[in-house]
């Protein structure tokens, strides 16, 4: 069976970050959480049948703030996945969790309903940063939130960061990665600040958000090279680090141009040779309706193109013989095109 993920977007929060570009709207009701879990649930039943060919060995639950749903309403959508799908038995099952929006009993009972790794957002550890970025938690709520998921039986953990962030200098972006990779996560993902048209930071403007220079960013980020490195983390992607073997596989799938089905406004899929999007229309999914806003068939040398530029972000770069597996011979404008991968190179 041809391997796929699947990707769960839930596009709640209890509040909006000042540089959040992504689907999300701020303090849903009960109502609104419930109706969403149902058309979520009535959404991945109306696809299965479409994957009845496919092993799902990943499932990514993202947002938004997954862990603004209740036990239950989680536990719904797993039994869903599970009911409709050919789920392996070794698949990552992974959740995005921000501090304070979960507690003890929550990860248990997610743990028991199948989640094996969860994605919580530190961003800083400094909290002048988390003030300026909007974030509702104190480092403190990190820690609680790790320690309580940890003890629910939570084993492969990561964690987010941020860098070039209002107010941030290259030794506070160090304390802040010390005192994360103190933790001992499994992964770490470390993303630079953009600032978005239509954000709360995109309508400031940089200019006056105190924003390091360019060249202090590149120190930060050579900085957390150094120490990821130095605590076992392995660089394997260019915002992302791991311990050998706790790699995100679902993430992976992205970045390698496997096949992956998208739930939800805002989510992207690429499967059975297309691409195609939903709109952000949430209350049009809520109604049932096809938010679908984009459809492509790409052509082989867009697929080829799109194969480079994201291998190019993976530390193994481009290897020749699965490229010429997916694509055939390759030319380049000069005869053939020259492919570099780690420790060879050639033709």
């Amino acid at each position: 069976m041809k391997s796929l993920g699947l990707y769960l977007h839930v596009p709640f929060c209890k509040s909006k970050c000042l540089y959040c570009d992504f689907c999300s709207a701020p303090r849903p009701t009960e109502e609104e959480l419930e109706a969403y879990v149902e058309a979520l649930c009535c959404d991945l039943t109306e696809k299965s049948e479409r994957c009845r060919d496919y092993l799902v060995d990943t499932v990514y639950v993202g947002g938004g703030t997954p862990t603004i749903l209740s036990a239950a309403q989680l536990e719904r959508i797993m039994e869903r996945v599970t009911a409709g799908y050919h789920l392996a038995s070794d698949a990552e099952i992974t959740a995005e969790c921000n501090p304070a929006t979960a507690d003890g009993a929550l990860f248990r009972r997610m743990r028991a309903a199948g989640w094996n790794r969860l994605s919580i957002g530190a961003q800083s550890a400094n909290e002048r940063e988390l003030k300026a970025l909007g974030r509702l938690h104190r480092f403190s709520d990190f820690l609680e939130t790790w320690e309580l998921a940890l003890a629910a039986g939570f084993e492969n953990l990561s964690a987010d960061v941020m860098f070039g962030i209002p107010h941030q200098t290259t030794e506070s972006f160090t304390e802040t990665l010390e005192r994360i990779l103190a933790c001992k996560p499994r992964h770490l993902s470390a993303y630079a600040l953009t600032v978005e048209a239509g954000t709360p930071f995109g309508k400031r403007g940089e200019a006056a958000l105190e924003l390091p220079d360019e060249d202090t960013v590149v120190e930060m980020y050579e900085r957390l090279t150094h120490v990821t490195a130095r605590a076992g983390l392995e660089r394997y992607e260019i915002s992302n680090f791991a311990r050998r073997g706790y790699e995100s596989r679902h993430n992976l799938k992205y970045w390698n141009t496997e096949e992956y089905l998208g739930f939800g406004p805002g989510a992207h899929s690429d499967f059975g040779g297309a691409r195609f999007g939903n709109g952000r229309d949430t209350a049009g999914y809520l109604r049932g309706e096809d938010i679908r806003e984009e459809y492509a068939v790409p052509d082989r040398d867009e697929r080829l193109r799109e194969y480079v530029m994201l291998r190019m972000r993976l530390r193994e770069g481009i290897s020749r013989g699965a490229l010429r597996e997916q694509f055939g011979e390759v030319a380049g404008d000069r005869g053939r095109l020259r492919l570099y991968h780690q420790g060879d190179a050639g033709e």
